[in-house]
């Protein structure tokens, strides 16, 4: 599981049968699935964060100006 920071909200990336899966994060540790939004399959890992940022950039804030990998 790949977790990153997108623009303020908590998101997580797993890869499953060949297929990027997209997931929203809660404070609490429960995960929602997000299926409106499709990952390319052949995307690596290096460019989960620029394609999140590409898909998500109206969210962006002064505050929160870009996509974060988190450990």
């Amino acid at each position: 599981m790949i977790k990153f920071n997108v623009f303020g909200k908590k998101m997580s990336v797993v890869k499953k049968d060949q297929q990027w899966l997209l997931f929203n994060e809660s404070d609490t540790g429960m995960r929602s699935r997000v299926y409106d939004v499709v990952i390319p399959q052949d995307l690596d890992i290096a460019e989960l964060a620029t394609y999140l940022d590409d898909i998500f950039h109206e969210y962006s804030s002064d505050k929160h100006p870009k996509v974060v990998k988190l450990d």
